[in-house]
């Protein structure tokens, strides 16, 4: 996409298109996802997310989880407390 792209206005009839209800939606056209499109599909995960993911052993997720539904916060914050707490240690 180039900035010429970027300045065409869009045709689309958007107070019309946010005036459809579901019903109103033709999907016809859709082929089903059958088991051989989930066979043959590849799980793309965006850079940015795919840098930030952590492999956890299943017994320790499961532990955090068990803590309560923010439980990536709680893995979060223990993880920033040890940074901290290490930073104490190796200054001294």
């Amino acid at each position: 996409m180039n900035s010429e792209n970027l300045n065409i206005t869009s045709r689309t009839n958007w107070t019309a298109l946010e005036a459809m209800s579901e019903e109103n939606i033709d999907y016809s056209d859709i082929p089903p996802l059958t088991d051989e499109f989930f066979e043959r599909s590849t799980l793309r995960i965006p850079v940015d997310q795919a840098q930030n993911l952590v492999q956890l052993d299943p017994d320790v997720k499961q532990w955090f989880q068990n803590h309560g539904d923010q439980y990536k916060t709680l893995i979060n914050s223990v993880l920033r407390q040890y940074i901290e707490n290490n930073k104490t240690q190796q200054s001294a």
